[in-house]
């Protein structure tokens, strides 16, 4: 993998990461397609409509359905779901360690299915033989995460463990390669410490430092924020720890989050984001646009005629409009999570190629001031034409 820094404007990074099957241009957005599947949308859509560079998903998931083994029968994740662009997988810790049943301990995470109740062992090893079976281009460490608020020793626990599980992840990676398992994939480390400064820079520095055969992590991640936290907590965490990852590798913060948070966090230094917000949202009714978000269930757009964004060129805002999706939406139509889907799931790719465009420009922090102008300005409005005048 290759990581090129094209231009700066103040923290905030215009990137391009390069793997094997393609390039992916930073700070980018990461859909979620945690079965292999972004919710709401196929194949079609992301090539013909959206157009991402990398997509993720999620390694417990796909483990116990349909299972690594026939993924990989079927030409790994690429040939699988037929997108033939990036993938990046998590190690499936998380999910892991959000079920009831689950046990951490220094080995790694038991826990039993949430589909048939079958026993199963998450270790660093196992997780990254899952993911050369998924056949990624980004694979992700199993970190040891915990809820926050946590105790100080609990805390240094997660860190700690955290550590020597990345270590016998790199070690492992790099010799599955020379074995001839997982060429062409590259492996992230994930930083913990929850909101304290001190664990944070304990965690960055030990990852950091830590090389196998005169090689190091492909890139580092943020992980453990955005688990109910205040969002300045979030910022101010992140503000002070990306300083401590190295500079000519992807920044990634893992989990995060809504439009205000990448705008924030891209001005801290972050690079990569993923989010099921965009799809989630989409199916319960909440649109992102330009001029904050829409409630398309509201009966204010019953017989509003406009499209869902003025400011937006996305396949349903140019065929579409309010008036229909929320006719979707209440009638309960398949098609509703699909039409909205493409627009939230456009509205970030796009807010992220207006922020590359603007931090090659030297003008992030005037789009930022923009950005929420526009939200401000158009808050609680109901003339349409305000909100067109503002938007366009």
């Amino acid at each position: 993998m290759k990581f090129e820094i094209l231009a700066r404007d103040g923290r905030s990074r215009r990137g391009r990461v390069t793997t094997s099957h393609g390039t992916i241009e930073t700070p980018v957005f990461m859909p979620v397609g945690t079965v292999g599947a972004v919710r709401g949308v196929d194949t079609f859509d992301l090539e013909n409509y959206l157009k991402p560079e990398i997509i993720l998903g999620n390694t417990y998931h796909l483990y116990l359905r349909p299972t690594a083994e026939i993924v990989a029968k079927m030409g790994g994740l690429h040939g699988f779901t037929g997108f033939k662009k990036n993938f990046l997988t998590d190690s499936g810790g998380f999910q892991a360690f959000s079920l009831p049943t689950a046990k951490t301990d220094d080995h790694g995470i038991s826990f039993k299915s949430h589909i048939d109740g079958s026993k199963h062992l998450f270790t660093p090893e196992k997780v990254i033989d899952i993911q050369n079976l998924l056949n990624s281009d980004i694979k992700m460490v199993l970190d040891d995460l915990i809820s926050l608020p946590a105790e100080d020793g609990r805390i240094a626990k997660s860190i700690e463990r955290t550590r020597i599980w990345a270590e016998r992840s790199l070690i492992y990676h790099k010799n599955q390669i020379e074995s001839g398992f997982g060429i062409g994939t590259n492996l992230f480390a994930i930083v913990q410490g929850g909101t304290s400064q001190t664990h944070r820079k304990i965690s960055a520095e030990g990852l950091v430092s830590f090389e196998y055969k005169n090689e190091s992590f492909d890139g580092f991640a943020i992980g453990g924020l955005s688990v109910g936290e205040e969002s300045s907590a979030m910022y101010d965490t992140v503000e002070f720890t990306t300083p401590f990852l190295p500079d000519n590798k992807p920044k990634y913060l893992m989990g995060v989050g809504t439009p205000e948070d990448l705008i924030e966090n891209i001005d801290r230094g972050i690079d990569m984001f993923d989010c099921v917000m965009p799809t989630r949202n989409a199916r319960n009714g909440t649109i992102f646009t330009t001029f904050g978000r829409l409630s398309i269930k509201s009966a204010r757009y019953r017989e509003d005629p406009n499209p869902i964004d003025p400011a937006c060129n996305c396949y349903t805002c140019r065929n579409y409009s309010r008036a229909y999706l929320n006719h979707l939406f209440r009638a309960e139509e398949l098609s509703y999570p699909r039409l909205a889907s493409i627009h939230n799931l456009y509205y970030y790719l796009e807010l992220m190629r207006e922020v590359r465009e603007a931090i090659s420009n030297g003008n992030f922090k005037e789009f930022k001031r923009e950005f929420y102008r526009k939200r401000e300005q158009n808050k609680n409005s109901d003339n349409i034409d305000e909100v067109k005048e503002t938007c366009l």
